[in-house]
């Protein structure tokens, strides 16, 4: 039995049981809690986080250690009293990160792919990006140079982290004496909020004693309407993740002036100019015409996403035996699945050739484990065929998962 597993990996069949289980509520009790396209788009975001994350979480704590080792004012040592310090600290600095990142356009830019979801359950806990997971390490970086050891605030950090996954959610309602203290699902479904008086409220990851504090509180009174204050009317993985850099690259070439240029960067989201984004996706959301999803499609999306799933769990729990270029092999057609997703809830034509991309990618990673001629062979006699039988392969891929060809 393998030596060198990484008992993380099982995180990922925990939290699939919790969402399913929710489903399962929400359909026995007859409420609408969860939307296929938009579960499907908030898996997508996950995985690749936790995809990449599998790269970034070393570098994080180097990062943590060096400061540690060159610029600690303390060297606190592990101890009760230390570590309930280190979870007040953590908790007010995401507080102040959290904040900002609703409060200044830069930061916002990561942040908004959280708030994209119309629906508010467990699947919407999943829409973290790697963006946001650089920021947050800036804003953590403070705590090695306060006294905490790296190998403490890691695992503060997966604590902290695993919290805010049980109040996404809608099946809770409130929660007695612990709505005086801690982050709820009652105060956490305000925050993701788009009414007016809910909005920018309740920035709190455990403790809701900072909002209460910095006068960013308000207590659920009413059910909220979830999502963005402008919907963002699309599914598209990479559009989700870079639309709002591009509207705020876009915004910063159209202002006048240095100043006015950073002000706008470091703002907040409404000096951005509403028009922007609708031009935005004239130009790059070419608008196709769509008919109704079939069942063949919705199993098409939910088959890819199981076996990404699964295949995402196999290579977290053996990374420490797979090759580097294997993994990048792995990595790659993990995304390319993910894009590949979301243009097909779009019902895009241009991803019948993102299957030949895939293709590719299964011979190269079998190529590196299996040597054989065979398996170049394969592929370089499969390909040159379906490229001359090109127009009709795809004709047959799009009736298959769409039910039309045009």
């Amino acid at each position: 039995m393998p030596q060198h597993l990484n008992p993380m990996a099982f995180a990922i069949p925990l939290f699939l049981a919790l969402m399913g289980a929710e489903w399962w509520y929400s359909r026995k009790t007859g409420k609408h809690y969860f939307n296929f396209r938009n579960s499907i788009s908030n898996l997508n975001v996950g995985i690749a986080e936790r995809l990449i994350d599998t790269f970034t979480t070393g570098i994080f704590y180097f990062v943590y250690l060096y400061l540690y080792k060159h610029f600690a004012l303390f060297h606190f040592k592990s101890s009760i009293l230390q570590w309930i310090a280190l979870l007040i600290c953590t908790d007010f600095i995401w507080y102040w990160y959290h904040r900002l990142a609703h409060e200044m356009n830069i930061f916002w830019a990561a942040h908004v792919v959280h708030h994209q979801s119309d629906d508010f359950n467990y699947t919407v806990s999943a829409r973290i990006t790697v963006f946001q997971a650089i920021i947050r390490t800036g804003f953590w970086a403070v705590l090695p140079v306060l006294g905490f050891a790296p190998g403490m605030i890691t695992s503060m950090l997966l604590v902290h982290g695993l919290y805010p996954f049980f109040i996404h959610t809608r099946t809770i309602g409130k929660l007695g004496f612990l709505e005086y203290f801690l982050v709820t699902p009652s105060h956490h479904r305000v925050h993701h909020a788009s009414d007016e008086d809910y909005l920018d409220k309740n920035y709190g990851d455990v403790f809701i004693i900072w909002d209460k504090l910095f006068g960013t509180f308000v207590a659920e009174t009413h059910e909220p309407v979830y999502g963005l204050t402008k919907p963002l009317e699309s599914h598209s993985f990479l559009w989700q993740h870079f639309h709002f850099y591009l509207e705020l690259l876009h915004g910063v070439r159209r202002t006048e002036g240095f100043k006015n240029k950073i002000k706008l960067i470091f703002g907040k989201p409404d000096l951005l100019d509403p028009t922007i984004r609708p031009k935005l996706e004239e130009k790059y959301l070419l608008r196709n015409d769509t008919v109704q999803a079939t069942r063949r499609l919705h199993d098409y999306v939910v088959i890819q996403i199981a076996i990404t799933l699964a295949g995402l769990f196999t290579f977290l729990l053996l990374e420490y035996y797979i090759p580097a270029f294997v993994q990048a092999l792995i990595t790659l057609f993990i995304l390319i699945t993910l894009i590949n997703c979301g243009a097909i809830l779009e019902q895009r034509r241009w991803v019948f050739y993102l299957e030949y991309a895939r293709f590719s990618l299964i011979f190269i990673a079998a190529y590196c484990y299996f040597p054989y001629a065979a398996l170049l062979w394969i592929p370089a006699l499969v390909l040159p065929m379906a490229l001359y039988y090109d127009s009709k392969l795809k004709q047959q891929y799009l009736r298959l998962v769409y039910g039309r060809t045009a």
